[in-house]
C-alpha cells in the first residue's frame, strides 16, 4: 500500500426490526464519505489519517483510524471529538462530543473482517449502537482503502 490513499467509508444503519425486514428508505440510513488520506504501518498496526467534512458543522474533523488484529479505533478531533473503539465480541463506551452537546455512545461489536492485498484493504464492521443507554440500531461500516497513484 502506498502512503497516499483514497478512503471510502460507508455506514449502513438499520432500525431495530433487522436487516431482513427493511423494505423502505425510511428504515435505513446510508452514509458515505470518500476522501484522500495517508496510510502508515507501524508496530503491527495499520494507521489511516484523513480530514472529514461534517454535514451541519462549519469545522471539519481530523480523523485517525488504527487497526490491529480484531480491534479498530477511530479518533476524531475538531467539530466532533471522540475515541470510538470497536473490539470484536466486546461492548465499549465513549463520550461523543459535539457542539450541540455530549452523547454517551456504546458500541457492541459483533464482527470485524479485514481483507488486504498489495494495493487495497477492505474492512467491514458490524455492531449494535446505543446512545445514552438506549439501543438505537444494528449498524455496519465498510471501509475501503486504495493506493492513490
Amino acid at each position: 500500500m502506498t502512503k497516499d490513499v483514497l478512503i471510502s467509508i460507508k455506514g449502513l444503519q438499520f432500525d431495530d426490526s433487522g436487516l431482513n425486514h427493511v423494505e423502505s428508505d425510511e428504515e435505513l440510513d446510508l452514509i458515505e464519505t470518500i476522501c484522500p488520506g495517508k496510510y502508515y504501518y507501524k508496530n503491527g498496526a495499520h494507521y489511516l489519517l484523513y480530514e472529514e467534512v461534517l454535514e451541519d458543522f462549519l469545522e471539519s474533523a481530523r480523523s485517525m483510524i488504527k487497526l490491529r488484529d480484531k480491534e479498530f479505533t477511530l479518533v476524531k478531533k475538531g467539530a466532533v471529538n471522540a475515541q470510538m473503539v470497536f473490539s470484536e465480541g466486546k461492548k465499549t463506551l465513549t463520550d461523543y462530543q459535539t457542539p450541540l452537546g455530549n452523547i454517551l455512545i456504546a458500541l457492541d461489536t459483533q464482527k470485524i473482517e479485514v481483507q488486504e492485498n498489495e494495493d487495497r484493504m477492505d474492512i467491514h464492521i458490524t455492531y449494535g449502537l446505543e446512545a445514552n443507554y438506549q439501543f438505537i440500531a444494528d449498524c455496519s461500516i465498510t471501509i475501503i482503502v486504495k493506493s492513490h497513484k
